[in-house]
């Protein structure tokens, strides 16, 4: 392989990321709609550090937990901010 196979095969990782992340997003949204439902806050830090914990169990690395850890809560604090928006009116 060289640099360009690899750039390309990281454009098509960066790709399904991109779809991953949505999913994940439309998935939080259903569980922001629920939560409001049933009167529930948004913010859960017991499911966060089940989601740390589990995402560092099965890290195969070569990312260190840490960096794991750093990039969960990064998707999870958008997510959760996503929720706060779209859920406020409903």
């Amino acid at each position: 392989m060289d640099i360009t196979d690899i750039r390309e095969e990281i454009n098509a990782i960066d790709d399904a990321l991109l779809r991953i992340f949505n999913r994940r997003a439309q998935l939080a949204l259903e569980i922001g709609h629920i939560k409001k439902e049933r009167g529930l806050p948004i913010y859960d830090p017991e499911r966060e550090k089940l989601i740390f914990a589990r995402m560092k169990e099965i890290n195969p690395g070569p990312l260190d937990d840490g960096a794991i850890v750093r990039l969960f809560e990064r998707v999870i604090d958008e997510s959760r901010r996503l929720e706060r928006i779209r859920t406020k009116g409903i």
